[in-house]
Order: C-alpha cells, then sequence, then structure tokens
C-alpha cells in the first residue's frame, strides 16, 4: 500500500500535569457524594479488588453504568437529541451462533434524505465488559450533529458471556453490512470511518486486524482507535509504567481474562493483542488516526502502536489532548470535551470529506 501522508494537524503542546479542571472535577464529584453513594462506591471498590470474577464484573458495569447515567441529561446532549433522528438496523451473523448485532443510526436532521452522507462507525467503551450502545445515545446524537455524518452505534456483544474474537467480529461484520447496504442507508461506500473509545477502541482495532487478513482494507476510509487498550501491557513490569498504568494495572489484567478464551493459547494473537500484529499485517491497515490524552491509562501502549504504524506508513496523526485523563474528554463540563469535538471536526473534514 502507498505510504499515507500526514497533514500534521494536531501538534498540541502537552502539559505536563494533569488539567486543574479535571482536578477540580474529581474532588467535587467525591465531595457530592451522599454516605449511601460512599458506602456503595466502597462496596464496588472491594468488589474488584477481591478474587470473585463475578463480583469484579458486576462491580464494573455498576461502575461504568453510573458514571454514564451521570452525564446522560446534560444540555448540550439535550439540545443534540432535538436535532437528531435515530433509527435502528439489524446485522444477521453467523459467527457465534445465528444473532442479529443491533445498531442505533443517528442521523442529524439536516441531513434526513440525503444521500452519499460520512459514515461513523462506533464501538462504545466499557473494557468490552460492560456499558452498551443505548448508554451511548447522546454522545453519538453530539457527534451526529457536531460533525455532519451519520453515527452507527453498534451494540456488539460483551465478555465474558461472548469471547475474542466474537465480540469485534460483531463490530466487523457491521462494518462489511454498511459497506454492502450503504446506497439503501444513504451513506457514501468511501466515507466511512470506524471508531471507539477504550473497549470499543480495542474493538475497533480488532476489526481492523480481521479486515488486513482477510484483505479488506478497503472497505474503510478512516479507523479512529480512541484512547484504545492495545496489548498485555498491564502484565508487565508496573516500576516501568505511568502513575495511570501501574494503578490501573491489576484491573486491565482481570479485564484481558474475562475478554480472552484462553489467555495463555492466544498471547500472540493479534485479535486480542491488536498491538503484537505483525509489521506485515500492520502495513494493511486502513488509514489511522490514533486518539489520546496525556494521562490516559493506555498511553504507552498507543504511542508505540502509533510508532509502528508510522513506520510502516499507515498512520494519519497520533493525536495526544494535553492535560486529560482517560474519559475526561467524554465528560461534557471538561475543556477537553470541547476541544475533543473541535479535534473531531476537523479530522472529518481533512480526511474523511476530503
Amino acid at each position: 500500500m502507498a505510504q499515507l501522508i500526514s497533514k500534521n494537524l494536531f501538534n498540541l503542546p502537552l502539559l505536563g500535569v494533569v488539567s486543574e479542571e479535571i482536578g477540580e472535577l474529581e474532588a467535587k464529584m467525591m465531595a457530592e457524594m451522599t454516605e449511601k453513594e460512599e458506602e456503595e462506591f466502597t462496596a464496588m471498590m472491594v468488589a474488584m479488588e477481591g478474587d470473585d470474577d463475578n463480583a469484579f464484573l458486576e462491580s464494573m458495569r455498576s461502575m461504568t453504568d453510573s458514571a454514564t447515567k451521570s452525564m446522560m441529561c446534560h444540555s448540550v446532549f439535550t439540545h443534540a437529541a432535538e436535532n437528531t433522528v435515530v433509527t435502528e438496523i439489524t446485522v444477521p451473523t453467523t459467527h457465534d451462533g445465528n444473532y442479529d448485532v443491533h445498531v442505533f443510526v443517528h442521523t442529524p436532521k439536516s441531513l434526513e434524505g440525503k444521500s452519499g452522507r460520512a459514515a461513523y462507525v462506533y464501538a462504545h467503551g466499557g473494557g468490552a465488559i460492560a456499558s452498551c450502545a443505548v448508554d451511548s445515545k447522546p454522545w453519538m446524537n453530539h457527534y451526529a450533529v457536531s460533525w455532519d455524518v451519520v453515527c452507527f452505534n453498534v451494540e456488539y456483544r460483551l465478555a465474558p458471556e461472548t469471547k475474542c474474537p466474537n465480540n469485534a467480529k460483531d463490530f466487523y461484520e457491521t462494518i462489511k453490512y454498511i459497506h454492502t447496504n450503504a446506497s439503501s442507508l444513504g451513506v457514501d461506500p468511501n466515507k466511512i470511518c470506524i471508531a471507539g473509545d477504550s473497549g470499543g477502541g480495542y474493538i475497533c482495532l480488532s476489526a481492523m486486524v480481521l479486515l488486513a487478513q482477510r484483505d479488506e482494507t478497503a472497505l474503510v476510509k478512516l479507523a479512529i482507535p480512541g484512547i484504545p487498550m492495545v496489548t498485555d501491557y498491564c502484565f508487565s513490569d508496573p516500576a516501568n509504567m505511568t502513575q495511570e498504568e501501574s494503578e490501573n494495572a491489576p484491573t486491565m489484567r482481570r479485564i484481558w481474562k474475562l475478554i480472552a478464551a484462553d489467555l495463555e493459547t492466544q498471547r500472540s494473537d493479534p485479535l486480542l493483542f491488536p498491538g503484537k500484529a505483525s509489521d506485515e499485517l500492520l502495513a494493511k491497515f486502513p488509514p489511522t488516526i490514533i486518539r489520546e490524552s496525556e494521562f490516559d491509562m493506555y498511553i504507552t501502549e498507543a504511542t508505540r502502536l502509533a510508532t509502528r504504524l508510522r513506520r510502516v506508513g499507515r498512520l494519519l496523526e497520533l493525536v495526544v489532548v494535553p492535560g486529560a485523563k482517560h474519559g475526561s474528554c467524554l465528560m461534557p463540563d471538561l475543556g477537553c470535551f470541547a476541544q475533543y469535538i473541535d479535534i473531531m471536526k476537523t479530522i472529518v473534514n481533512e480526511y474523511l470529506e476530503k
């Protein structure tokens, strides 16, 4: 494949410290906790540190659910919902039984009835073990309106109920379905972007591996894995890690064990750990923009993957949001949220629409 040429649009100066407003918001949230909420939070922390995988999973799902729902009613999302039409499609699959993947389609009212629209196919976060597409609806509405795209919000199956690689195959099959049915869906098959955040970033990357393995990269114009889970770095020596990485490594080790069908036999499988894809496979990846936050818990593994992709000519940009932590750019009360929306608008205009 031809060597990609970056437009170098996002050489953002890093802060070296966590943004002050993020620290203030975290302190405010802790101070405003009720006694009951404090007890529930403590119970979740105990469960997450215990040996019971079921209790750990329940706590992860409860915590993710609470964090998402606390932001869903923000006025910025209410406004977006008023200007978006949400419909549903189902994608039939057979790779893990007969299963229909549900996909919410978020269309800006300004684009209703038009053809040739850009498509943004998204995998939600939650470590691939928690959260759901339903809870991502407010963000998808806002993205659709802000970026003038049709968002396809994919309800891929979660681990541990569905193991690697079948969760990523749900997303992969959705990509193929959208490309095949682009005309009836009113989108341009040459303007399909795939993306995801955190665990959804992993799902996106794993789907990119599948596309590369099957020589189907041309189905996608652009891939944007954001703050992505990339590899088994969390199993390495914590002394080599950043503070955020070492603090979250125990949790990440448990998450990967829940995702894997058999962790030890899949250690070298790029469908489980996309960061282990060979250079030959990476050279077949779609044009890629990796989005990160300066103090994200995946910053090292994501940066390493970006370096490898740049070397094989498949990286367009590595965007690191200054001063931000994991998930900060999804919080509408923070300045980095608006910064992220602007960054993505530029990406859509410069790399997807052109």
